[in-house]
């Protein structure tokens, strides 16, 4: 049981949160693909109560959240003057070759450059339910070097299994097959949220890579789709937490149509390209769900690496923490 101090005024806001109402989801945006984070493939996952298994169980307390809030507060990063601010993503990629689910084995590719102020780390194996195999350590990377950190997790289709696991879980109606699959995504959303939290990384902020998942893909339907995005959203959001979305057009109306997400930020991918492409990706046009560009992604020397938008620089609290060494 964490130390619970007065509550500070931002715990209002986290209040109302746990009791918040359900995350929008995403629309098309843009032509080209992106390279990791991507490509997920869902595993067999072993059931909550097998040995060895993941716990796949719903939330976080709100001890939790207060102690999360606490710890944000002393490693908030203030708002200035806007500036391009150049970073990188990594996940588990990056990992040394070999580790993960055996369709996600890791591939010991290079970690950010040296010019990288922030770096986004991926807290999922590729598919839902599946951690990150070196995520503590790529934490402990990213504070070495004085990084800003922030998060983001693949969202993927639920097994029949996991949807049977979870489909009363959560603050949505499991006797529905909409309720069922929301719950589903929230439950998703609280076992990234552990995982997170256990490698030592306080993000105030997850963003939700919404594509294919080649193999394990998602259903035929975009409104069932959207039902465990949106879950998923509600999850993350209930547990004190700001979320954006990764992806493009093609790939984003692929698993959910024309479904927009009310305005929620984006980050988005260009591809194997230069930051001056996407650097463009950050106009209006390009969105795939009718909110705002935040970060461009591109990929260079075999290296995801990415830039906020313009008028986005000056506000990397709202994305980022502070990794001190």
């Amino acid at each position: 049981m964490p130390f619970r101090p007065a509550l500070p005024a931002v715990l209002v806001t986290v209040a109302a949160l746990l009791a918040g109402c359900g995350g929008g989801t995403p629309t098309p945006g843009a032509a080209g693909a992106p390279d990791r984070p991507s490509q997920a493939v869902e595993p067999a996952r072993p059931s909550a109560s097998t040995p060895g298994g993941p716990d796949i169980s719903v939330p976080a307390n709100l001890d939790d959240v207060i102690a999360s809030v606490n710890a944000r507060s002393r490693t908030a990063v203030p708002d200035g003057p806007d500036r391009r601010v150049v970073g990188a993503d990594a996940s588990w990629p990056q990992c040394p070759k070999g580790m993960g689910i055996p369709q996600k084995r890791s591939k010991g590719s290079p970690m950010p450059t040296d010019d990288a102020e922030f770096v986004v780390l991926g807290l999922t194996n590729g598919p839902s339910f599946t951690p990150n195999p070196c995520l503590a350590d790529q934490v402990g990377w990213a504070r070495s070097h004085g990084l800003l950190a922030s998060a983001y997790a693949v969202v993927s289709w639920p097994s029949a299994s996991t949807l049977a696991q979870v489909r009363d879980d959560g603050p949505f109606d499991g006797r529905t097959r909409l309720g069922a699959l929301h719950n589903a995504g929230y439950a998703a959303a609280a076992y990234s949220v552990r995982v997170m939290r256990a490698a030592g990384l306080d993000s105030p902020a997850v963003w939700v890579d919404v594509e294919p998942v080649p193999d394990f893909d998602w259903s035929s339907s975009t409104a069932d789709n959207a039902a465990v995005v949106e879950g998923t959203v509600r999850g993350y959001r209930d547990a004190g937490l700001a979320v954006g979305y990764y992806s493009v057009r093609s790939l984003w109306t692929r698993v959910l149509g024309a479904h927009t997400t009310g305005g929620a930020p984006e980050w988005r991918a260009a591809g194997e390209t230069s930051m001056a492409t996407a650097l463009a990706r950050c106009a209006p046009s390009w969105s795939y769900a009718g909110g705002p560009g935040v970060l461009a992604q591109w990929v260079e020397d075999g290296r995801d690496r990415n830039v906020t938008c313009p008028g986005q620089g000056g506000h990397l609290g709202r994305w980022f923490t502070r990794l001190e060494p």
